[in-house]
């Protein structure tokens, strides 16, 4: 009897969508905050909702990517050559939107106060190119251990290459069977999402007060701005140019589906598995989207190109320094080519600032504090483009799909 009543709650808790799910669960998670704030071991849930995502995001990519390759990819080269135009044009235009909204709503920054010196950060675009080629050929093993995804994908892209004509169709099959129970895997993970943004939610709820935004609310707005811009403008503009369609159902749907949960997890490789159960709904093409999510996960970053883009002008309105639209349409390529690098180096896109703010010749000791403000806003701004670029993976996906169906009915 016992058996049957857990057995009955579990299927009704099944039965209910996902969304649902985690708003309850984002709900019951500011209650407790406000009301229980103490009971800071409620956290550890979203902790393990993070940590077990992080733990399987690797092993998920190398083996999706490898298995889609080694199998034989059929009639997606063109959707592949789209979607990866689609993520560069796209990031770039969102750079572009946060120059324009710059010059609108000029910022300025305190940049007075001592903050902890951080190192290892890339100072020119050169250094951000190397330390991306170093990555990329770092032992397989370790890129893995280290989630050193633009690694992993290169030797997945490498192995699955070498095996799709060498093996037999038995190892074919035991590949695909390893891929789906690797996903299947996943799949109860992202089960128990409402759990692990509970835990999240009471975390920063209890945590971070609202004071930590005042200081700097008009900065977070401008952010929060350009990206819903990015999201509901120029994204829609460039996806209804392709498909001939009202491009809305599918952002909203993407959004809803896809940046709900990346907003709470802030990694979009965490996000990987939503992003990849959404493109399977769609019904979209398997053996693109196995490749095409996880490489839009390390290189589709239109909310980084804003972060860095907006705070590398905000430093130079700061210090009173003359920017021309052409030295910032410069900003906006040199933004572009940091943000697809942001997740192969440590700390993301707030580290890349001060590659940008070295465009103006603003010294890289005052890049550092602008670094520093940007881990005040973190809390907000991280999720905010977490969400934007992994549910873009989504959306470009589907764009390129839909186009080359268009184009070859």
């Amino acid at each position: 009897m016992k058996a049957m009543g857990i057995k009955t709650l579990v299927k009704k808790y099944n039965d209910i969508n996902l969304v649902s799910r985690i708003f309850v669960g984002i709900l019951i998670g500011i209650v407790l905050a406000i009301f229980l704030p103490e009971l800071t071991a409620f956290s550890v849930l979203g902790d393990l909702f993070v940590g077990a995502l992080k733990a399987i995001a690797p092993m998920l990519v190398f083996i999706l990517v490898m298995n889609s390759l080694a199998q034989g990819i059929k009639h997606s080269g063109g959707k592949f050559r789209t979607v990866i135009g689609l993520y560069m044009f796209s990031t770039f235009l969102a750079a572009i939107t946060a120059v324009i909204a710059s010059f609108l709503f000029p910022q300025t920054l305190s940049l007075n106060t001592g903050i902890q010196e951080i190192t290892s950060t890339p100072e020119s675009l050169s250094e951000i190119i190397h330390n991306l080629l170093v990555k990329i050929v770092i032992n397989p093993i370790s890129s893995l251990s280290e989630s050193n995804y633009l690694g992993i994908l290169f030797w997945a892209i490498i192995t699955g290459m070498a095996l799709k004509d060498i093996v037999s169709d038995s190892t074919k099959d035991m590949l695909k069977d390893f891929s789906t129970s690797v996903s299947q895997i996943v799949s109860w993970i992202i089960n128990l999402a409402p759990f692990g943004i509970m835990g999240l939610v009471f975390r920063a709820v209890s945590t971070n007060g609202v004071e930590i935004f005042t200081q700097y609310g008009k900065l977070i707005l401008l952010l929060a701005c350009c990206m819903v811009i990015v999201a509901l403008v120029t994204n829609p503009i460039i996806i209804s140019t392709l498909i001939r369609q009202n491009p809305y159902p599918l952002i909203l749907r993407c959004l809803k589906e896809s940046g709900i949960t990346a907003f709470f997890t802030r990694s979009s490789a965490a996000n990987i598995p939503v992003n990849m159960k959404l493109c399977e709904e769609l019904e979209l093409d398997k053996d693109m989207y196995n490749v095409s999510i996880p490489l839009g996960a390390t290189i589709n970053m239109s909310g980084g190109a804003v972060t860095i883009t907006i705070m590398a002008l905000a430093a130079a309105h700061t210090l009173g320094i003359e920017t021309t639209f052409t030295m910032s349409v410069i900003l906006s390529v040199l933004a572009t080519f940091a943000a697809c690098g942001a997740s192969g180096i440590a700390g993301g896109s707030l580290l890349l600032i001060p590659s940008a703010c070295s465009l103006f010749g603003i010294p890289n000791d005052i890049a550092i504090q602008v670094v520093g403000v940007g881990f005040i806003i973190s809390v907000l701004q991280d999720s905010l483009e977490t969400a934007l670029n992994s549910s873009s993976d989504v959306v470009f996906t589907a764009t390129a799909d839909y186009y080359q169906r268009r184009k070859n009915p």
